[in-house]
C-alpha cells in the first residue's frame, strides 16, 4: 500500500484521488494546502473530511506519513516543489505538464535518482488500454502517411479573460496556455507512436495574456507530417486520424480513447478495436505508478519506468521548442 499525500484541491487532484483509492494500492494520508479554507472545502466535497491538512511546508516535507505525493498545484509551482520533495526522499506524481523546461526535467530526474526515489509525469492517456491498442496497430501497420489529432474544449476560465482578469491556466506568470493544457495530450500521442519529429512548428493564435489561446501544430517525420490541432478559447467535434498506404484509423480522440475504427480500403470495409475503458478517468495512471512504487527493484517495472520518464523529457523538450517557435515566454523565463 503506498501511504501518498496530495498538493492541490482542484477538480484533477479529486479525480485522481478517486482512481488511487479504487485501484486498492494507494491510501491518501496528508492534504497539503496554503490555504486550511480551501482545504477542508476540497475534503467535504470529495467526502474526505477525515484526512489531515497540512499548510505548513517544512513540516510537510518533514512529514513521514506518506512516501509519495501527487503534485496538482499550478504550472509554475511543480519544478520547486518537486526538487524539494524528492531531496527528501518522496517519489512523486507531477500532474501534466511536468515542468516548463527540458533543463528542469533532467535535473529533477537525476536528483530522483540520486536519492533513491521517482518520479512521474501524470500523462494519465498513455497508460490507457485503447492507447496501447492504437501502438500496436501501428506496429503492425504498412508504411504511415501521416495523421491529424484534435484537441479544442472551450474553457470557461477564458470569459474572465475576456473581462480583463487572468487565470492560472491563461497567464504567463503560473505557465499555461492550450499547448501545455490540452495540446501536450496530441504531442505526447504523437511522440508516443511515431517518436521525436525531424522538425516541428507551431502557428498559435496569442490572446492579451501573452499564453496561446489556440493553434496548429506540424509535425515534419522523414516520409509523413502530423497535424495538431488544439485550443482553449474554441470548442471542436474533430476526430482523429491516422492514415497508412491501405487504411485509416479513425479514433474518438488521442486524450481518451473509447472508439477506435480501421477502414480498409482493399474491402472499403470498418473493424472495430476498442476495449472497454475503465470508469474512472485516472485508474490505469495510478495502477501503472502503484506498479513501479511497490516493485522498485523489479526489471519490467524498472524498464517501463525508463520509458515513462524518456518519453516526458522528449515531450518536454518539444513543446518548450514549439513555445519558443511561437514566441510564448513565460514569467520565469524572462
Amino acid at each position: 500500500m503506498i501511504n501518498y499525500a496530495v498538493i492541490g484541491t482542484s477538480m484533477i487532484s479529486g479525480q485522481f484521488i478517486k482512481s488511487a483509492q479504487a485501484t486498492n494500492e494507494w491510501d491518501l494520508t496528508v492534504l497539503y494546502s496554503r490555504s486550511v479554507e480551501k482545504a477542508e472545502h476540497f475534503l467535504t466535497a470529495e467526502e474526505l473530511a477525515f484526512v489531515p491538512i497540512e499548510t505548513n511546508w517544512n513540516a510537510f516535507l518533514g512529514d513521514d506519513r506518506f512516501s509519495t505525493v501527487y503534485i496538482a498545484s499550478p504550472n509554475s509551482l511543480h519544478f520547486q516543489q518537486a526538487i524539494a520533495l524528492l531531496q527528501a526522499k518522496k517519489n512523486i506524481v507531477v500532474e501534466k505538464p511536468i515542468f516548463p523546461t527540458a533543463a528542469e526535467v533532467v535535473t529533477a530526474q537525476k536528483i530522483a535518482k540520486e536519492n533513491g526515489v521517482f518520479i512521474f509525469e501524470a500523462a494519465r492517456h498513455i497508460h490507457e488500454e485503447n492507447f496501447k491498442v492504437v501502438k500496436d496497430l501501428l506496429g503492425n501497420s504498412p508504411e504511415i502517411e501521416g495523421a491529424t489529432f484534435a484537441y479544442s474544449k472551450y474553457s470557461s476560465r477564458y470569459d474572465q479573460v475576456l473581462n480583463g482578469e487572468e487565470p492560472n491556466i491563461f497567464t504567463t506568470k503560473f505557465a499555461g496556455g492550450a499547448l501545455v493544457d490540452l495540446g501536450i495530450y496530441l504531442v505526447y500521442s504523437a511522440v508516443a507512436w511515431f517518436g521525436v519529429p525531424d522538425q516541428a512548428h507551431y502557428f498559435a493564435k496569442k490572446i492579451s495574456t501573452g499564453v496561446d489561446g489556440s493553434g496548429t501544430i506540424i509535425l515534419q517525420y522523414p516520409s509523413f507530417n502530423v497535424t495538431l490541432l488544439t485550443g482553449k478559447i474554441i470548442q471542436s467535434y474533430l476526430p482523429s486520424e491516422i492514415y497508412t498506404n491501405t487504411t485509416t484509423i479513425k479514433l474518438d480522440a488521442v486524450n481518451a480513447i473509447t472508439d477506435i475504427a480501421v477502414w480498409h480500403r482493399e474491402t472499403n470495409s470498418e473493424t472495430q478495436h476498442a476495449v472497454a475503458a475503465p470508469e474512472l478517468l485516472l485508474y490505469d495512471e495510478a495502477l501503472a505508478f502503484a506498479s513501479v512504487i511497490n516493485h522498485p527493484t523489479d526489471e519490467q517495472a524498472l524498464a517501463r519506468y525508463a520509458y515513462w520518464s524518456e518519453l516526458s523529457l522528449q515531450v518536454t523538450t518539444l513543446i518548450e521548442q514549439l513555445r519558443q517557435d511561437a514566441g510564448i515566454i513565460y514569467d520565469a523565463e524572462k
